[in-house]
């Protein structure tokens, strides 16, 4: 395949590399589905930055950052090339549309992309350079980096937004020591998203802080979120996007979504 679809999702906890659940084994096909690509650009919710930053490492480490979990975790590693001269196009394309963006040579693959990246290509063999997300931005800013980074798309890369698709971490803690792991304000607003994302709905999606139900709940920040704004804008224009998974794992909604 030489040209991918554009793509968001959903890595949640860092167990979902060594524990079953569905989400897991959607990651662990979806490799596989899409192809395997030249490269691979993925913006994370684990890289906060005030403007669009580019890694460009040609051999980037695997960052274990979060902590409490299981040794086992700690001991996987992510050997993947770097993807430093894509990276350094995707930056030129983000300063010709006007964007500050910088380049970080020593930056590592955080978990929100050596975990997924590790269950969709487990052989580590395609460059990837991950990008920046800026939470004192809103989603249209991230919509417009992904329509910059759109071109990419001809040139083989596989443009992936990873965060998750509901993450209020206090309540879904709240939820798993209490009647279990479910939310009651989580269907709602996925089922918002999923209907404005097949009817075209842009404008509400990009409002969504105001016009969906429950996006607070959901979302007390907006950090996991705003990838799924650049997947969202590297989708090709008047082309609805498809819903690929859906699925709550630790009270979290897992869903994924391809843009064509």
């Amino acid at each position: 395949m030489d040209r991918f679809p554009a793509v968001f999702i959903s890595h949640g906890a860092p167990l979902i590399a060594i524990r079953d659940a569905p989400a897991r084994r959607f990651l662990s096909a979806l490799g596989q589905q899409l192809g395997k690509p030249k490269a691979i650009l993925l913006a994370t919710a684990h890289w906060c930055t005030a403007d669009p930053m580019l890694g460009t490492a040609t051999a980037p480490e695997t960052v274990h950052d979060f902590g409490g979990f299981p040794d086992e975790l700690y001991r996987l590693r992510y050997p993947a090339p770097g993807a430093p001269e894509m990276a350094a196009k995707a930056a030129g394309l983000l300063r010709n549309a006007g964007f500050g963006a910088g380049e970080d040579a020593k930056r590592g693959l955080d978990h929100g992309t050596w975990i997924p990246l590790l269950l969709m290509y487990p052989d580590a063999s395609v460059p990837v350079a991950q990008l920046s997300v800026q939470p004192e931005q809103d989603p249209a800013h991230h919509y417009r980096i992904g329509q910059a980074l759109r071109p990419l798309r001809g040139d083989g890369v596989l443009i992936i937004g990873s965060g998750t698709f509901t993450h209020n971490l206090s309540a879904a803690f709240r939820a798993m020591r209490q009647a279990g792991a479910e939310l009651p304000f989580t269907d709602a607003f996925v089922d918002w998203i999923a209907g404005r994302v097949a009817a075209g709905g842009i404008e509400d999606l990009l409002d969504y802080r105001a016009r969906a139900p429950h996006a607070r709940e959901n979302h007390p920040t907006d950090e996991h979120f705003l990838p799924f704004f650049v997947g969202l804008g590297a989708g090709s224009p008047g082309e609805a996007g498809e819903r690929l998974h859906h699925s709550t794992d630790f009270a979290m909604a897992m869903d994924a979504y391809a843009f064509a």
